[in-house]
């Protein structure tokens, strides 16, 4: 193995999660207010463009081999679409979900303040907004058995 092939494996990985973890480190170490909230957000899609620009400079081809590249490349573009749309079914069940808890937790938990004796039927509704991302789930196991 050569210099290069282990500053490729054990540098490029250490330099992606260092970039990734800097805004987390600028939230954790400043007062979370609103202009550095902003100043965080600004850092992290700087990180993440950064990243993204270090991905495509420095090109990870060494640790890939042309046999196993081809062996890889064999399925059809019917099983990669398939693949997609398992993917999307679970992102977009997830995001579904997180929408419909988002917007039902805190209506329940004002409800539960007020009376108590509503619990069951606000934890009702929060879990049918939870119902949301295992459809999604069971959507793409599914899709992911036909392939």
């Amino acid at each position: 193995m050569s210099v290069f092939e282990i500053l490729e494996l054990i540098l490029l990985p250490l330099a992606v999660v260092a970039l990734l973890a800097l805004p987390v480190y600028a939230v954790i170490t400043k007062k979370k207010s609103g202009k550095s909230m902003r100043r965080a957000m600004l850092m992290n899609l700087c990180a993440f463009a950064a990243v993204m620009l270090f991905a495509i400079a420095v090109p990870a081809g060494g640790l890939v081999h042309a046999a196993e590249a081809t062996a890889a490349a064999s399925g059809t573009s019917a099983s990669g679409l398939g693949y997609l749309a398992a993917a999307l079914a679970v992102g977009i069940g997830s995001i579904g979900c997180g929408i419909a808890v988002g917007n039902a937790a805190p209506a329940a938990i004002g409800a539960i303040a007020e009376e108590p004796k509503v619990f069951a039927k606000a934890l009702i509704f929060v879990a049918l907004g939870e119902g949301v991302a295992i459809y999604g789930l069971l959507i793409a196991i599914m899709i992911l058995s036909k392939l």
